[in-house]
């Protein structure tokens, strides 16, 4: 059983969030504050509402708000939420950008594995990103959650009837892919993606043996 994350390791995600950051702390351009200080605040408050409110566009315009009323110790007028909106205009606009040999693998593997899908999120938008992908035809079953957690892997391998020994959990996110996998007895592939969120990051235990690492997708083939 092969089970793919998707934001970051089928397709460019992150990257797309992190101009809109870059666009915003420019936009900001506080007196006091550098661009490390004000970005340190941001990840705070986009920690607390991935707690309270989940993920997603939505969310993130609610932390961008957040973090422009405590800075500036008011709440944000009509002219400045405008504003954020017409920043983030490309988070809406975003088409799918796969990971360089995502198609061709997934065709690849489908032939010998049993695919399934598992992303995190708000759930009209990662299904608008699915179906956008042209590669949902790949998987047994997807699934969008809210949290991908230890009880989250429990679940689906339940939900599918296989045991969590036999399978690969492959991902880019420490946090959400690698470790909750492993912690519910599956194995794991760690593809890393210079642009995954810094709030997914967290140290791995280089001396652990379920944990494949590999430099790209297309990798998989020689291993699967």
């Amino acid at each position: 059983m092969l089970i793919f994350d998707a934001d970051d390791t089928l397709w460019e995600n992150n990257v797309v969030f992190e101009r809109v950051i870059d666009d915003f702390l420019a936009w900001l351009d506080h007196p006091t504050l550098d661009r490390g200080e004000i970005r340190a605040i941001l990840d705070d408050i986009e920690r607390a509402n991935a707690v309270a409110h989940g993920y997603g566009s939505k969310v993130f315009l609610r932390s961008l708000g957040e973090c422009l009323e405590r800075l500036r110790e008011r709440p944000a007028t009509d002219a400045e939420r405008r504003e954020i909106d017409r920043l983030a205009v490309a988070l809406v606009e975003h088409r799918i950008e796969l990971m360089p040999g995502v198609a061709a693998a997934l065709d690849e593997l489908a032939g010998r594995h049993e695919l399934f899908l598992l992303t995190k999120g708000e759930r009209d938008e990662q299904q608008r990103k699915l179906d956008a992908s042209g590669l949902l035809h790949h998987f047994r079953a997807t699934h969008i959650v809210r949290e991908k957690d230890v009880e989250t892997y429990r679940w689906l391998a339940r939900e599918h009837g296989f045991e969590p020994a036999g399978a690969w959990m492959i991902g880019n996110s420490p946090r959400s892919d690698i470790l909750p996998a492993r912690a519910a007895g599956m194995n794991a592939v760690f593809i890393p993606n210079e642009n995954t969120w810094v709030l997914e990051d967290e140290e791995l235990d280089p001396t652990d043996h379920g944990v494949l690492r590999l430099a790209a997708f297309p990798d998989l083939l020689r291993h699967f």
